[in-house]
């Protein structure tokens, strides 16, 4: 299993031998999943997206955090309501499942990514939570990449909703065990023998290691090497990049 944003991709451009390693893979007939925490896209976008910077990654092989939050929830409160804040990602996930979209008394405010968060929309979220709809976010990552610096991401618009509200979201993606149990099924694989390669300490790290699996922490992304010691836990291996782990395969 890999992380997408600061492993194989950044900010739409492929990081050097993120191709190779793909390729390697399929030749070699070892299955692969690509985990992201991002919610805005769907698959379909993702794969094209990825295409565009020159990496072949087919849609069953995208497991994003949309889709766990969509699949958590048809587990838990099959043919429900939510209120959304977040992109086609997140609302197409959620329509497959069955779920009405509806800011009139939703079984959920179900928090996701987007890059223009409306202070109108938040507001209706509070409102919403606080007359009891149950608060569940897409992931707890605070800041996400761009080419000019890092954004505010889903945990961090989620700290002020739970501040204002005094409830705190069930967090779906990485590093919930939850996602990483459901990839797993998905790859039919087990834990023992899945990698699991990301660019972020207190998620894709942490998930490996909570779901038992081995873990590599490439310095391409978020974390930097600096950071690594910070941590009360250690992933397996630290490389500068993906490209690293070509000859591995």
């Amino acid at each position: 299993m890999t992380d997408m944003d600061g492993v194989l991709v950044h900010e739409g451009r492929m990081i050097p031998g993120a191709d190779t390693l793909l390729h390697r893979l399929s030749e070699r007939g070892v299955p692969f999943l690509v985990l992201t925490n991002n919610s805005i896209h769907t698959p379909r976008d993702l794969r094209f997206r990825l295409r565009s910077s020159g990496l072949e990654v087919p849609e069953e092989s995208i497991w994003t955090s949309a889709m766990a939050t969509a699949a958590f929830l048809d587990d838990q409160r099959p043919g429900g309501s939510a209120y959304v804040i977040g992109e086609a990602g997140l609302t197409t996930a959620l329509h497959e499942i069955g779920y009405v979209l509806t800011d009139t008394r939703p079984d959920y405010v179900v928090l996701g990514e987007t890059r223009t968060y409306s202070f109108e929309a938040v507001t209706t979220a509070i409102r919403l939570i606080d007359a009891g709809a149950r608060f569940v976010a897409t992931n707890p990552d605070a800041t996400g990449p761009s080419t000019e610096g890092l954004l505010p991401a889903t945990g961090s618009v989620a700290a002020m909703i739970s501040k204002a509200t005094g409830t705190d979201p069930y967090f779906v993606g990485k590093p919930n065990p939850l996602m990483m149990r459901a990839a797993l099924n998905r790859l039919q694989a087990h834990s023992e023998s899945t990698l699991m390669i990301g660019d972020r300490m207190d998620t894709d790290i942490l998930a490996g290691l909570e779901a038992g699996m081995r873990t590599v922490l490439v310095l391409s992304g978020i974390t930097r090497a600096d950071e690594v010691e910070r941590f009360p836990f250690r992933p397996t291996r630290v490389v500068t990049s993906i490209a690293d782990l070509v000859d591995d395969v």
